[in-house]
């Protein structure tokens, strides 16, 4: 193939999703746009957006990366099997990982704030958002990565090229989305 082949094979496949992309990306400031009410209810929460936001990318486009290695090597195959030991660790590892790294995110949001003497809700109030946050963004991003990865390489696209584009756009998306869902849950529990 030459250079010239290979450039237009790349950019035929990611143009589409990079454009899909930037509309998400528009849609996810959207939904903190209208976030004012919670903002103002949770002191502190806002210091946790570009944290949880940046970690949804970090975990789950490893995610993605693992399972296109593993199609490429042939180490797994494009379809989602219960009993496949390989791809059930690294959607659990995935899962773990971004639970655990919000929770994470929220302790350090609490202890600078803390430190600064800024306002900031409860220890528990901000690790609650961002524990449930995590969990219904991982679930949701675990099915679109696995979906993206799997549907992509049976279709002969190269799987690398998707799932940057898929992994930024879904994790600012339902990060966010998620991310009210929680803080209104635990503002409608008693949190703040």
């Amino acid at each position: 193939m030459s250079v010239r082949e290979v450039a237009v094979d790349a950019y035929r496949e990611a143009l589409p999703v990079l454009g899909v992309s930037a509309v998400g990306g528009l849609f996810a400031g959207m939904i903190l746009g209208g976030m004012n009410a919670e903002l103002k209810g949770v002191a502190g929460l806002l210091v946790l957006v570009p944290a949880l936001l940046a970690t949804r990318g970090n975990v789950y486009g490893a995610l993605g990366a693992k399972l296109s290695s593993a199609l490429h090597q042939g180490l797994v195959d494009p379809v989602f099997d219960a009993d496949d030991d390989r791809l059930v660790a690294a959607v659990t590892a995935a899962m773990a990982n971004g639970v655990l790294v919000s929770v994470f995110a929220a302790v350090v949001a609490f202890l600078v704030l803390f430190l600064l003497s800024r306002p900031s809700a409860s220890l528990l109030t901000l690790t609650a958002i961002a524990f449930i946050a995590g969990l219904l963004s991982g679930i949701a991003l675990t099915v679109v990565v696995v979906f993206a990865v799997f549907i992509g390489y049976r279709r002969g696209l190269n799987p690398d090229t998707l799932v940057g584009p898929v992994v930024t756009t879904t994790g600012d998306v339902f990060g966010m989305a998620t991310l009210l869902i929680a803080t209104r849950l635990v503002l409608t529990l008693g949190g703040g």
